[in-house]
């Protein structure tokens, strides 16, 4: 038995909850991981993992033996990484997850230069604007835009993610210029469609009757709505209404006159565009050197006023010590 190997594929059946998860993370089959796992109880003489067809629990023995498991490889993973080639070398494969519009743009082209970086990483994108269960479907982490729900899963903040409503100057002329965001009501507001992620409708800074601001939250209506927001983007360039988009959406398009913000005074603070992760506790090195490669370049005002899908070469990331900060 590969001890090593035994303990990497424990640790990886515990936190993901099901063999196939963790079968799909190391791309192998289920009968492979369960082969793994019987010969590691029985070294070891205890049940780590109760088995059922709905579930995998740990055992109190199995509970102990994942923190062992869990420090022990982490410290090897540091040991290697301190004595390889420039002090840092990650390995394996990173599997993340971002929506589908904001990845194109602003994930997408990150992931080959990172990999020129640490070339001994493989990578998988999976761009969608489903929620995507991280632990439960094998994913390291998750780009995440806007407002989080209430999580057992670790949040990183990148960046900050402010939002505007805007229009095309055709629109505006046929049909007027919202002053007040109740004024949506007359409007053609293009929204996400309620399958898609953002539940609370569009977020405003409205004074309430003390005179404070406060935010409150619109679900405006209209005659289309799109679960892409793409889609959403490209029928507001058309002037087919108004849209909430995020300011590196729209950005080079209201500079350059082919939309214009409206309820500027009305915006409300910017929300975050988030790393998640399933735990914050031994994280692999190439999952830190990747949370750390998207803080670098989401630092920059420069890249976020670039064109679509460009990213300049980014500097050398300086090599990490200990835990998530």
């Amino acid at each position: 038995m590969d001890k090593f190997k035994a303990y990497a594929s424990f640790i990886s059946i515990a936190m993901r909850g099901s063999l196939s998860a963790a079968a799909r993370a190391e791309g192998v089959a289920p009968a492979i991981m369960g082969r793994r796992l019987d010969a590691l109880e029985e070294h070891l003489g205890v049940k780590l993992l109760v088995r059922t067809t709905r579930r995998i629990t740990l055992t109190h023995e199995g509970s102990a033996f994942l923190e062992d498991c869990q420090r022990l490889l982490a410290d090897v993973a540091h040991a290697e990484a301190s004595v390889s080639a420039g002090g840092v070398r990650a390995t394996g494969h990173l599997r993340i997850t971002a929506p589908a519009g904001f990845g194109r743009r602003n994930v997408a082209p990150l992931v080959p230069l990172f990999r020129t970086e640490h070339p001994d990483v493989t990578i998988s994108l999976n761009l969608s604007d489903r929620v995507v269960d991280l632990p439960g479907e094998g994913y390291d982490c998750a780009v995440r835009v806007g407002d989080l729900p209430d999580s057992s899963l670790v949040s990183v903040r990148l960046a900050d993610n402010r939002r505007l409503c805007v229009a095309t100057p055709e629109y505006l002329a046929r049909r007027g210029t919202p002053r007040h965001p109740s004024e949506l009501a007359q409007h053609d507001c293009l929204v996400l469609s309620s399958d898609a992620s953002q539940t609370r409708g569009w977020a405003f800074c409205v004074p309430g009757e003390d005179g404070r601001a406060e935010v409150v939250h619109i679900k405006p209506g209209g005659p289309l709505d799109c679960s892409d927001g793409q889609v959403l983007h490209d029928w507001c360039l058309a002037g087919h209404g108004i849209a909430w988009r995020s300011i590196w959406e729209v950005e080079t398009e209201i500079a350059a006159g082919r939309l214009v913000a409206v309820l500027e005074a009305f915006a409300a603070s910017p929300n975050g565009i988030y790393l998640l992760l399933p735990q914050r506790r031994h994280l692999p090195l190439r999952v830190r050197l990747w949370m750390e490669f998207l803080r670098q370049h989401y630092a920059e005002p420069a890249f976020w006023s670039r064109g679509p899908g460009a990213a300049r070469a980014p500097a050398p990331v300086t090599p990490l010590k200990g835990n998530v900060p």
